[in-house]
């Protein structure tokens, strides 16, 4: 059986750290924009777009795995060089299956809004904030822990992340 995916936790740290930021920039935007009224107005405001581009980066590090998010490439690139060896490594899975609940949250943001549905996108977005700013600043994972919980039920078999 070949050994699980190991990564840095400080890398998952600093990866939610931008996504926090990235979030909330989102929300503020989605606040201000107001609801447009027709579905090309919807898809070409701002919070939309970043949503949706936050979207597709949270399903490409859930299928691809976190070690290849942007933000991970950005850390081992520019920022892992410079600090010393990691204290410990940690199981790739659980960030990665929390990958999968951002992309979950955040694609479901982007449907509210499509549909029209008033602040389905500032909703959505503040509450995949709030899960990645508790990762960041207190590294505390909820998608993480959501993992674990449904490893524990045996809802979700334990397997080694890509």
């Amino acid at each position: 059986m070949s050994r699980p995916a190991q990564i840095d936790p400080r890398g998952a740290r600093f990866t939610a750290s931008v996504t926090a930021v990235l979030l909330l920039v989102t929300v503020a935007l989605g606040l201000v924009g107001g609801v447009a009224s027709s579905l090309t107005a919807r898809a070409v405001q701002p919070a939309f777009v970043l949503l949706a581009l936050l979207a597709a980066v949270f399903v490409w590090s859930s299928a691809a795995g976190v070690a290849r998010n942007p933000w991970s490439l950005l850390f081992r690139r520019l920022i892992r060089p410079r600090l010393a060896p990691p204290a410990e490594l940690e199981d790739a899975a659980p960030p990665t299956f929390a990958q999968g609940v951002g992309a979950f949250v955040t694609l479901v943001g982007v449907a509210l809004h499509l549909a029209g549905v008033p602040y389905g996108l500032v909703a959505a977005a503040s509450a995949a904030f709030v899960a990645a700013f508790l990762n960041g600043v207190f590294g505390y994972c909820l998608g993480c822990q959501l993992y674990l919980l449904l490893v524990r039920a045996g809802l979700v078999r334990k397997a080694a992340a890509v």
